[in-house]
Formats: structure tokens, C-alpha cells, sequence
């Protein structure tokens, strides 16, 4: 099964049970608030992390260098806020993973570390034999 679809029928799911076992556990009115906090609170932290981000992008192309990690983390920061807005306990704790710049780095290093080994892993080269041929006469063709 394709893991979009897949994702589509599990994140309610598990979004869901959490708010049933949340609000069992807390009430109600303070799994509402809670969720509206941690909403808020993210999309705080998440504009204060897209301008640090943005403040370094500014700064790698002042010294002339490719600001590629601050445009990749732009766009997680993008995404974990995005992640913050909708509703739910476990897309919060993913969107606050993704802004938090020590998971960050460490999920874009997870991420490149596989990127690299796929890479290598790819066969570059031509197998095959050869053969030296002198320069006999009952070689030549």
C-alpha cells in the first residue's frame, strides 16, 4: 500500500485515540486548550525559528556560499508549522520535532547519511574483461 494513502487513513486514527485517551484522562475543555496552546506556542516558535533561518540563509550568501541548508530548513519549518496548525497530540509532537533546530539537524543528517549510502550503493562502473592484444601478425584482423 502506498505510504501517502497509508498515512491519510492513520494519522485520524491515531489522532483520535489520543484525543479519547487525553480527554478521558484531563477533561474535555482542557484537551480543547491544550490543543489551541500548542498550536499557538508552535506557530510562535516556528516564525522565531523561520527568521533565525532566514538571518543565516542572508548570511552564507554574504560570504558567496549556497544557503542550502537554511532553504531545506526553511522548508521543514515550513511543514512542522503546518503540522502545528492541524489539530491533533501526535502531529504536534512531530511539528515540534521538525522546528526544533537539534532534531532538525539531526533528521536532515539521517537523511543525507542514507542519500550518500544510496548513492554510492549505485553502480557507477562497467563490469567486464579485457584482453592486451600485441601487435602479432595473427592478431590482426
Amino acid at each position: 500500500m502506498n505510504t501517502a494513502l497509508l498515512s491519510i487513513v492513520l494519522v485520524p486514527i491515531i489522532e483520535i485515540y489520543l484525543f479519547i485517551k487525553i480527554g478521558g484522562q484531563i477533561g474535555a475543555l482542557n484537551t480543547i486548550l491544550l490543543i489551541f496552546v500548542t498550536a499557538v506556542t508552535g506557530i510562535i516558535y516556528a516564525r522565531y525559528e523561520g527568521l533565525n533561518t532566514l538571518r543565516s540563509g542572508f548570511s552564507q550568501m554574504l560570504k558567496s556560499k549556497t544557503p542550502a541548508y537554511e532553504i531545506i530548513s526553511g522548508a521543514a519549518i515550513a511543514f512542522g508549522a503546518l503540522l502545528l496548525i492541524i489539530p491533533g497530540f501526535a502531529t504536534d509532537i512531530i511539528g515540534f520535532l521538525i522546528i526544533l533546530p537539534i532534531t532538525r539537524k539531526l533528521i536532515f543528517g539521517k537523511i543525507s547519511t542514507n542519500f550518500k549510502k544510496k548513492h554510492n550503493e549505485k553502480n557507477n562502473f562497467i563490469d567486464g574483461e579485457f584482453e592486451d592484444i600485441d601487435d602479432d601478425d595473427e592478431r590482426k584482423v
